[in-house]
Formats: C-alpha cells, sequence, structure tokens
C-alpha cells in the first residue's frame, strides 16, 4: 500500500523499517524538525528523520498542521493509510481524513489503560504486571480511537523503562505491519473502547524525580524503574561538605527496617517507610552511570547515616 509514516524519536525507527522490508511505498516521511542539541547546540536531525533519508525517502519537517498548505500537500502524496508512531504533533480533522483507509498509531499501552504521553513510564510507576503496544485507528480524541490489535508484554518485576521501551518498540512494528496486512485483505476488527475504563499517562514531571523515602519500598523501586533512564529519579546527599545529587538508575528490593532514608549498611541500603531498597546503578552530577561499588570506591558512607 501506499503509506505516509510519521515519527519522530528512536522507538518509532522499527516501524519504519518493519513497514519498507514488508514491501509497502513510503510515499512520504514526516518528523519534527531539527532541533538544536548537544554542548555546540547545533540542529539535529530525528533519529526517524535521519532513518529515511538514508533510505531515500522524502522527508517532511513541519512545524505543525494546521496551515492549509500543509495539509493540501499531505492529501496530495494520495496515501491509502497513515502510520504513527510517537509523532509528537497534533493531527488536525483535515489530515485525518487525507488518507484512503485511515489513519493508524502504535501506542505503548493496553488501551484503554495510559492513554496519554508517558505510558511506559506510568506503567511501571504504578507497578503493572503487563503492558503491551496496541494499533488504534486515530480519531480526534486524546488516544481513544478504536483498539484493532494488541500484543502483550509482561513487565519483569526489575524492568526499567528504558528495557520496556526496547521491547516495545519492535513488538509495536510487528503488530503494525499485521495490522496493515489485515487493513489491505478487508479483514482488520476495530473495536472501540471502553471510555470508562480509561486511566492517563500524563507526561513526566520533574517534579516527581524526587525520591521520597518515606513512601514503601514497592513504590520507591517503582519510581525509580519507571524513570529510568530518563529522567531519573533522584536524591541529595553530602559529600566532601557538598550538597550533592544522585540519580538512580536501577535498584532491587531489600530486607530491612529503619527510620526512612537511613543507610542500613555500606551497600547503599536505604530504608523507606515499609521495606527497604537497595541502589545497583548510579550516576553523580556530570558524571558517567556507575555501578554502587565503583561509586562507594570513592566515597565514605557509613550505616546509619540518614539522607535527606
Amino acid at each position: 500500500m501506499r503509506i505516509i509514516f510519521m515519527g519522530t524519536p528512536d522507538f518509532a525507527v522499527p516501524a519504519l523499517q518493519a513497514l519498507l522490508k514488508a514491501g509497502h511505498e513510503i510515499v512520504a516521511v514526516y518528523s519534527q524538525p531539527p532541533r538544536a542539541a548537544g554542548r555546540g547546540m547545533a540542529l539535529r536531525k530525528s533519529p526517524v528523520h535521519q532513518v529515511a533519508e538514508a533510505a531515500g525517502l522524502t522527508v517532511l519537517t513541519p512545524e505543525r498542521l494546521k496551515d492549509p498548505v500543509d495539509q493540501k500537500r499531505f492529501r496530495e502524496f494520495e496515501a491509502d493509510a497513515a502510520v504513527v508512531v510517537a509523532y509528537g504533533i497534533i493531527l488536525p480533522e483535515p489530515v485525518l481524513d487525507a488518507t484512503r483507509l485511515g489513519i493508524f498509531n502504535i501506542h505503548a499501552s493496553l488501551l484503554p489503560r495510559w492513554r496519554g504521553a508517558a505510558p511506559i513510564n506510568r506503567a511501571i510507576m504504578a507497578g503493572d504486571a503487563e503492558t503491551g503496544a496496541a494499533i488504534m485507528r486515530v480519531t480526534e480524541g486524546l488516544d481513544a480511537g478504536p483498539v484493532c490489535l494488541v500484543e502483550r508484554v509482561e513487565i519483569g518485576p526489575d524492568m526499567t523503562a528504558g528495557e520496556l521501551h526496547d521491547t516495545l518498540s519492535p513488538l509495536g512494528a510487528e503488530a503494525m505491519v499485521k495490522a496493515l496486512a489485515a487493513l489491505e485483505d478487508g479483514s482488520l476488527d476495530c473495536r472501540a473502547q471502553d471510555d470508562e475504563a480509561a486511566t492517563y499517562a500524563p507526561k513526566l514531571d520533574n517534579k516527581e524525580a524526587r525520591i521520597d523515602w518515606r513512601l514503601p519500598a514497592s513504590d520507591v523501586h517503582d519510581r525509580i524503574r519507571g524513570l529510568s533512564p530518563y529522567p531519573g529519579a533522584w536524591f541529595e546527599i553530602e559529600l566532601s561538605g557538598k550538597r550533592e545529587r544522585i540519580k538512580v538508575l536501577s535498584a532491587m528490593l531489600a530486607e530491612g527496617q529503619g527510620v526512612p532514608g537511613t543507610l542500613l549498611d555500606d551497600h547503599l541500603t536505604i530504608a523507606c517507610s515499609e521495606g527497604a531498597v537497595r541502589l545497583i546503578r548510579i550516576q553523580r552530577a556530570g558524571k558517567k552511570p556507575m555501578s554502587v561499588q565503583a561509586f562507594l570506591n570513592g566515597v565514605t558512607l557509613k550505616s546509619g547515616t540518614v539522607l535527606d
């Protein structure tokens, strides 16, 4: 089929590659405009933009799609369908109606659970045992369109958001290829969501990233996992007479009890309101990620120390 692909970050790249491999004609790729990044703040093309360009595809990067000129150009591609994966731009009604068979999205959750911007993070932060990749027909509502196909995946007890991201990205790509094959032969069955069962996954707020040791250990552990590697849950500690922020990239539940925020041993096991967590991998401000053992080789933190 003639497909318009719309995506921006790494998460969307496997879907574009899978559609090309499946033999679809990608008539155009839409991605967000290049953004300033790095120390020199040079303009950097998105991962999807780079892959599409390398494949010789037409790439368009409008800031928005509200301009009638952009909408007219979209229609002129005469696409059978469009595929949206983490594009990051809201599609107006003229665009939604501009393909022959509709626009389809890969959403990283078991819709209607976790509609919104951060479904991977929110699923882990809530302690969900499973999630998935849903293929949804795009409508004007926020991730509220009919669901056409779902692939489920278990969330491991120590799995981080980064690991789940890397699992769901190719899974969603495979699901989209299946969905388009069914769409092409007329067998795709898309069913309305139960709006009353919907939960929402708002964009992550930096205020959520500070660890509160007064929560139960399971909640602290889920927050660390759900915010790793970005933006990263963090706490502060005094090192060499200065307060320093420590980002926690991985941890595990541990035995122990004490005043919340107290170091229970010499291995960064920290008491919570119920139980404890043991830190495994951390990152100091301005430094590269490191193991806790490597961190403790350079600092002295005694059992009984109370964190913020």
